[in-house]
C-alpha cells in the first residue's frame, strides 16, 4: 500500500514520515549505479523499484522532485530534448499568465496527438524552397533531396524504426489512403472467407476504411465485420480473448486488422502472437501502427506481419498531415501486387522514359501511386535523423521508467481513497504491464473533466482530453523529462483543487 500524501496543489497539514523503500537487509545501493543498471537492464526491475530505490539513495521521498532532478541528470537521453521545438507557456493560447510562468516551457505531454518540431525542419523547408527558387525544374533531379527519390533516401531510417527492410517500407500518401490501398491488395473475400476482425474501438478511420473495403466487395458489414470487445466490466483486450477468437472463428476470416497500439485505451497489442495465430488459420494479418510507430519496439519483419500502415505526425514527429508510412512483407514482393497503380509504382530508372508499359517494382514499392511532397520530406527526414541518434532499445527502456514513473506519482497522490470517498480519485486505463502498453497513460477522473482539462491548459499543460472523462498522457522518450511528469502531477493537483472550487461555486449560483 502506498503512503499517500496529501495531493499536490492543496495545502499540507502535518507531514508524514518518509517512506521506506528499502527492503530489510538489503544493501544499499548507490542511485548513480542503479539506475544506469536500471536503464540497461530494465527486465529485472519495476519502474516502482528505481523510483523508491533512488528516493532511498537520495535520502528523500519517491514523490520528491529531487527523484525528478536525478534521473533526468542521469539520463543518457537528455540531450535529445534539444533537437526540438518546445513552445513556451505564454506561447499557447489557453494559458493564464496570472497563474504561471509565461517565459517556462510549456509541459508537453500530447505527442500521442502531434509531436513536437524537430528542430531542423525549418532548415530542410527552407532549403527546398531556395533550391525551387533558384533552379526551378532542375531540382528533381539536384541538390541533396532530388524531388524525384527524396522519400527514398529516408526510408531505410523509417524502416529502422518499424523493425523491417529498407525495401519493405514505403513513405507515401496519408494513413487511411495507404489502408485502402493495402487492403484492396490483401482483403480477397470469398463466400467462405470473407470477415475483417478490428477492435469495436478502433480508430474512427480504420472502421470507415473496413466498413468501405467489405460493401466495395458487394458484402454486408453487419455480417463480416468481426469486433473485438473487452470483457464486460474490463476496459482493454486481453491477448487471450483475441487469440481464442482467431482460432474459433479463423476459417471464416480473411484479414486480421488492429491497432497495434490502440489509440483510446494505449494498450499495446501483442503483435507477434496475433499475427502467428492468424497465420495458422489461413488469414493475412496486417497493422495501423499510427500509435505505436516511434513509440514502441516493433518488428514488422521478424514477426512475419503481412502488411501495416501508420502515420508519421504523431511519435514520429513529421507535423500535421505528414508523410504516411506503408509496409509490406518481402515474402509478399512478387506475389501480392496494387490493384491501382500509378507511375511512381514504375521502376525509377524507367519511370521517365513514358513508355506506358509498366515495370511494376516489386513489394510496397509498386503501391506508389503518385510523386511525394518534398515539402512534406523534410520534417520527416528532420525527424527520422533524431530517431538515428539513438535506438528504438534505447528508448523504449526510458520510456517504461518515464512512464513507470508517471504512472506512480498517479497512484500515490490519486488512487481511490475509501475512507474518502469524495475525494477525486483517478484511475488508469491503461494496463499496469509496462509490456502491454506505450508511453501512454489513459486517465479516467472521479469529477467531470472538462473543467479540470481547462485548469490544466490554463497552466501551460498539453495533454488530449477525450470526452466524457479520460485524459491521454504520453510522456515522449525522445523529449520529455521527468522533471516534465513531476509537473504535471503537481499541476494536475492545482487544476482539481481549482475546477472543485469552481463547481462548488457555480452549485450556489
Amino acid at each position: 500500500m502506498i503512503n499517500r500524501e496529501r495531493p499536490p496543489g492543496r495545502s499540507k497539514g502535518k507531514s508524514r514520515s518518509r517512506d521506506s523503500p528499502r527492503r530489510e537487509g538489503e544493501a544499499p545501493l548507490h542511485a548513480n549505479d542503479f539506475l544506469a543498471a536500471a536503464m540497461d537492464k530494465f527486465p529485472g526491475s519495476s519502474p516502482r523499484e528505481v523510483v523508491e530505490r533512488v528516493a532511498a539513495s537520495l535520502d528523500c521521498r519517491p514523490t520528491s522532485k529531487a527523484v525528478a532532478r536525478h534521473l533526468d541528470k542521469q539520463d543518457e537521453l537528455r540531450h535529445l530534448r534539444k533537437e526540438f521545438l518546445l513552445p513556451r507557456v505564454s506561447e499557447l493560447p489557453p494559458s493564464d499568465l496570472s497563474l504561471v510562468d509565461g517565459a517556462q516551457d510549456c509541459v508537453y505531454l500530447s505527442g500521442n496527438s502531434l509531436g513536437l518540431q524537430p528542430r531542423k525542419t525549418g532548415q530542410y523547408l527552407q532549403e527546398e524552397l531556395d533550391k525551387w527558387a533558384k533552379t526551378g525544374v532542375h531540382g528533381h533531379t539536384g541538390g541533396s533531396r532530388p524531388w524525384a527519390s527524396a522519400e527514398n533516401n529516408i526510408e531505410e531510417l523509417m524502416a529502422n524504426v518499424v523493425g523491417a527492410k529498407r525495401e519493405e517500407v514505403a513513405l507515401m500518401n496519408g494513413l487511411t489512403v495507404n489502408l485502402h490501398l493495402l487492403m484492396l491488395s490483401f482483403y480477397k473475400p470469398t463466400a467462405v472467407r470473407h470477415k475483417i476482425v478490428l477492435e469495436e474501438m478502433a480508430f474512427p478511420s480504420d472502421h470507415y476504411a473496413a466498413e468501405s473495403q467489405v460493401a466495395l466487395r458487394g458484402f454486408d458489414p453487419e455480417k463480416s465485420l468481426l469486433l473485438l470487445s473487452p470483457r464486460p466490466g474490463e476496459d482493454t483486450l486481453r491477448t487471450k480473448d483475441i487469440l481464442k477468437v482467431l482460432e474459433k472463428e479463423g476459417d471464416s476470416i480473411a484479414v486480421v486488422m488492429l491497432s497495434g497500439v490502440q489509440y483510446y485505451t494505449g494498450q499495446c497489442f501483442d503483435m507477434a502472437a496475433i499475427t502467428a495465430a492468424g497465420h495458422r488459420k489461413g488469414c493475412y494479418v496486417g497493422f495501423d501502427c499510427a500509435h505505436a510507430a516511434g513509440n514502441v519496439v516493433l518488428k514488422l519483419h521478424d514477426w512475419g506481419v503481412d502488411f501495416a500502415c501508420w502515420c508519421t505526425y504523431k511519435y514520429v514527429n513529421s507535423g500535421a498531415g505528414g508523410l504516411a508510412g506503408a509496409f509490406v512483407h518481402e515474402k509478399h514482393k512478387h506475389t501480392v501486387k496494387p490493384a491501382l497503380m500509378g507511375w511512381w509504382g514504375h521502376d525509377l530508372k524507367t519511370r521517365f522514359l513514358m513508355s506506358n508499359e509498366m515495370e511494376l517494382q516489386p513489394g510496397v514499392s509498386g503501391f506508389r501511386l503518385s510523386n511525394q511532397p518534398v515539402l512534406l520530406v523534410c520534417p520527416l527526414q528532420a525527424s527520422l535523423e533524431v530517431f538515428n541518434m539513438t535506438s528504438m532499445d534505447a528508448l523504449r527502456r526510458k520510456s517504461v521508467l518515464l512512464t513507470g514513473y508517471l504512472e506512480y506519482l498517479i497512484q500515490h497522490y490519486y488512487a481511490r481513497d475509501p475512507p474518502r470517498p469524495r475525494r477525486p480519485h483517478v484511475r488508469i486505463l491503461t494496463p499496469r504491464d509496462p509490456g502491454q502498453r506505450g508511453c501512454q497513460l489513459s486517465l479516467s477522473f472521479s469529477v467531470p473533466i472538462g473543467s479540470v482539462f481547462r485548469e490544466l491548459e490554463k497552466r501551460g499543460v498539453v495533454c488530449d482530453l477525450r470526452e466524457p472523462s479520460v485524459l491521454r498522457v504520453a510522456p515522449v522518450p525522445l523529449y520529455n523529462s521527468f522533471a516534465d511528469v513531476h509537473r504535471f502531477v503537481r499541476t494536475l493537483g492545482a487544476a482539481l483543487a481549482a475546477a472543485n472550487e469552481e463547481d462548488t461555486c457555480s452549485s450556489h449560483i
